[in-house]
């Protein structure tokens, strides 16, 4: 049996007084070798359980994009959060169009388990997220999994916002920026679905946050940034679905429409603070 916890090392930098790694490992879930970036607080790293926060990227992304550009590391070594960011997809299986676009295949996993052929055998980042990723922090960090939280952005925003929706007793806080919260009602969840999914519509409802926070709406409150400037809002995010969807169940939802600011890592790295202090919050209570 494969040992999914075995870390090869890629990288290890200090920064702000803690360290900042790369590791790969063998995944079962996705069938190959997967990134994980794991940012480690001092306190971590000298044997104190620490709370863990689960970072989800998107589309065209891989685990480089939120360590480089983020600017998690000054709050999360302050606060003592273990950071964790994998890679948005499995790489490398050689399926027909896995490389051919930018919003299916590769680096567009959209956190789920395909069920479809070929796609099955592979793409299973739901279950990566939700049983390997805490399978690794209890073998190899002093991640405390009694207080883990999940966010996102875009692509990983709808991960973060699902698996926390689904998986409640896991990740106890959540937030997101810019999520696509109505993934089967948009052209980018619609074609991924349809391809990692199939056809039957019915089966898609399992992985759209409107529709899971209607049928269980989370004991936390939930935190959304969402830029005004963003050019995906209209067509792909849509954001009031989701907060007329948790006004319909009374669902906690703090949604702040950021006047002027775009989809970029230059609007993430401006809120990164207020939303690791809110994960902070929710886990140490």
């Amino acid at each position: 049996m494969t040992d999914i916890t075995a870390l090869e090392p890629v990288s290890a930098n200090r920064s702000f007084g803690g360290t900042q790694t790369v590791f790969s490992h063998p995944s079962e879930a996705c069938n190959g070798t997967m990134r994980l970036s794991v940012y480690r607080p001092q306190r971590e790293i000298d044997g104190e359980m620490v709370p863990v926060v689960v970072w989800l990227s998107g589309l065209t992304c891989t685990e480089e994009n939120f360590t480089v550009k983020a600017g998690a590391q000054r709050i999360a070594n302050k606060l003592g959060l273990l950071v964790v960011a994998p890679d948005t997809s499995p790489r490398g299986q050689g399926f027909p169009g896995e490389d051919e676009s930018y919003d299916f295949g590769s680096g567009a996993g959209f956190y789920l388990d395909a069920t479809r052929a070929p796609w099955s055998s592979a793409y299973r980042m739901y279950s990566y997220v939700t049983q390997e990723i805490p399978a690794i922090i209890e073998a190899r960090f002093h991640g405390d999994l009694a207080r883990m939280g999940i966010m996102g952005h875009s692509m990983g925003g709808h991960g973060a916002l699902t698996i926390h929706l689904k998986n409640q007793d896991l990740f106890k806080s959540c937030s997101a920026f810019a999520p696509i919260v109505a993934p089967t009602q948009v052209p980018w969840g619609q074609k991924a679905f349809r391809g990692y999914l199939g056809d039957d519509e019915a089966t898609w409802q399992d992985y759209d946050a409107c529709a899971l926070v209607r049928k269980a709406p989370s004991q936390a409150g939930l935190l959304v940034d969402q830029g005004s400037d963003d050019t995906f809002l209209q067509e792909q995010l849509r954001p009031e679905l989701f907060e007329a969807a948790c006004k319909d169940v009374g669902q906690a939802l703090n949604l702040r429409m950021q006047e002027g600011y775009d989809h970029s890592y230059f609007f993430i790295a401006t809120f990164m603070e207020d939303h690791l202090r809110h994960h902070h919050a929710a886990l140490s209570a």
